[in-house]
């Protein structure tokens, strides 16, 4: 079937689908060659062979060479992604659109001859699972331990944002509500760090993934320790209580945000649902830490004394 055969609507769908994966080709090629590591540079160019394979199909479906440049901009946006992020986000976040293409390409089949379908379908199964058995083989260490990142940001924001509602409740000092929370928290960071070790210790062979429990650890504590200085802060540089509370609160939330984000990238889930839920967690947690530090106080008239 040549670009005769198709419609007017057909060949412009085409066009656009030629023209992406073209743009990926270029970004996956341009990302290969500033790759150090000769595992991950492999890969890169496995993915950009597929893209120049899906690349070449549109482009002799429609009859014409549809090359386009991709910006400087932003390749240099995705090596700075590839350094800070790692290489496993920044691939996982080209292809959020993956589904949705996905999509449009079966959509597409009614427009192809049988022989071109079959083509199609090819290229649908490479998206779907020899370009995601790749990105699972670059094996990061970032990826690795998320999970143990995760215990240690998720745990801190939650008992910290807590203990600091409480003393919003129970005080208006805003030294005593920070020390507080440092206390608390810089102890839970060496008890969660001791559970990620024995966590770490306990889990099969098959489910290690090459994680060191020492490493586990280490990176539990310091994620832990990292929120908890972040979120104390506020209290040290104000000695109105409400706005370093509030303060506090948006720390706790960019950091829930940022981190929601990234995991749902990396394990493919749905974004909103995950912050929805994590932010849930936190003003809830927040608020009952508050309405019994209130009770406390007036109890124990600490209000009186701090």
């Amino acid at each position: 079937m040549s670009s005769a055969n198709l419609t007017p609507e057909a060949i412009e769908k085409a066009r656009k689908f030629c023209i992406d994966e073209y743009k990926d080709y270029i970004i996956y090629k341009e990302m290969a060659e500033r790759e150090k590591s000769p595992r991950l540079k492999e890969i890169l160019n496995k993915l950009a062979e597929e893209e120049y394979d899906h690349y070449l199909f549109w482009s002799k479906l429609i009859g014409e060479d549809c090359k386009s440049e991709v910006s400087k901009w932003t390749i240099r946006l995705l090596r700075l992604s590839r350094k800070i992020f790692g290489l496993t986000f920044t691939l996982k976040f080209l292809e959020l659109h993956e589904k949705e293409v996905i999509k449009e390409y079966k959509e597409y089949m009614r427009y192809l001859d049988e022989e071109n379908q079959k083509k199609l379908q090819e290229i649908i199964d490479d998206e779907m699972t020899h370009e995601s058995r790749l990105m699972e083989d670059i094996n990061e260490a970032v990826v690795r331990y998320l999970s143990f990142i995760a215990l240690g940001l998720a745990d801190a924001i939650v008992e910290i944002s807590g203990v600091h509602a409480g003393f919003l409740g129970a005080t208006r000092t805003t030294l005593v509500s920070g020390v507080a929370g440092l206390i608390v928290g810089v102890s839970a960071a060496f008890a969660m760090a001791g559970a990620a070790y024995l966590q770490a210790k306990a889990e099969l062979p098959t489910e290690t993934k090459g994680r060191s429990p020492a490493i586990s650890a280490l990176i539990t504590g310091i994620t832990y320790i990292f929120s908890v200085v972040l979120l104390a802060l506020p209290y040290f540089l104000t000695s109105h209580q409400f706005t370093a509370f509030v303060i506090s609160i948006l720390f706790a939330i960019l950091i829930v945000s940022g981190f929601t984000f990234y995991n749902s990238v990396i394990s493919e889930s749905s974004f909103k649902r995950e912050l929805t839920e994590n932010l849930a967690i936190l003003f809830g947690t927040a608020f009952i830490a508050y309405l019994f530090g209130d009770v406390i106080g007036a109890f124990f008239g600490l209000q009186n004394v701090f």
